[in-house]
């Protein structure tokens, strides 16, 4: 396995945290007037607000993810042979963590704002992005070991970048779908 000496392993992982605070800053100004221009001052500082709770659940949840399956990497219990059945095993984690959380961040929204849309759109993006990080957790390390990059070093970047987006997207996707019509 490809460690710090590999220079390809240090140059992706370079560009990685070089483009994630580029991508952070940007892609948040960008969401951030995309909402302003669609919604009133009262929705944009709602929006604004609730939206790193979606992306950080995600993040959260896959690192959890992420953790284990490198270790089991790390012993050999991961091989061909059950990386399907792993990646079942942690979408179902992820669905059940993303209903159980959503539907009490949703009931959170919708009583401490009075707004049941909005709890909806909580809902729905966590969801997903519940999923999408407990499937990028099982499924990056495993990735990056057949490209014979060292998942430890790589994969929270990666993780991290994939809820980021995620989570980004589901939530102003929805909430301009649902609440910005």
């Amino acid at each position: 396995m490809a460690g710090f000496g590999n220079p390809l392993v240090l140059m992706i992982a370079g560009l990685f945290v070089v483009s994630e605070g580029l991508y952070r800053t940007g892609v948040a100004a960008w969401i951030g007037m995309k909402i302003a221009n669609a919604a009133s001052r009262s929705e944009v500082r709602l929006l604004l607000l609730l939206m790193p709770v979606v992306a950080s659940m995600g993040g959260i949840a896959g690192s959890q993810t992420l953790t284990l399956t490198i270790r089991g990497l790390a012993l050999d219990q991961i091989a061909k042979s059950n990386v399907s059945w792993l990646t079942r095993k942690e979408l179902l984690v992820g669905m059940l963590n993303g209903v159980v959380f959503s539907v009490l961040l949703a009931v959170i929204a919708w009583l401490w704002y009075d707004d049941l849309r909005l709890g909806m759109v909580m809902a729905a993006a966590i969801l997903l992005n519940l999923v999408a990080g407990a499937l990028a957790g099982a499924l990056v390390p495993v990735m990056l070991r057949r490209m014979s990059i060292d998942p430890a070093l790589a994969g929270g970047v990666v993780l991290t970048t994939v809820t980021d987006v995620i989570g980004i997207v589901a939530f102003v996707g929805l909430a301009t779908f649902i609440l910005l019509r």
